[in-house]
């Protein structure tokens, strides 16, 4: 599956995700977007025939896709500790 995700998406596709993990007959594919990840769960059905098609039916039942991951912002210089500054209203 990994291997042939070009061939299987078509290279237009492909170039903006990437499948991250498949585990008990569901894939999950990282999108580059958010506008990619939507654009991808509208297509899912088509996907999962084309998938179904090369490698096999029943190798991928479900199709979990994401968007990219957000920054964290539990690190940095202007991180304040512990639960910050509560008392706003006076």
């Amino acid at each position: 599956m990994f291997g042939s995700w070009e061939k299987v998406v078509g290279a237009d596709v492909a170039s903006h995700c990437r499948p991250v993990k498949l585990e008990n007959g569901e894939l999950t594919v990282e999108a580059q977007s958010t506008a990619w990840a939507t654009q991808l769960r509208l297509l899912a059905g088509k996907l999962l025939v084309r998938i179904a098609g090369e490698v096999g039916n029943g190798v991928v039942t479900k199709l979990h896709i994401h968007g990219p991951s957000a920054p964290s912002w539990s690190s940095g210089p202007r991180r304040v500790r512990g639960r910050g500054p509560r008392d706003t209203y006076g």
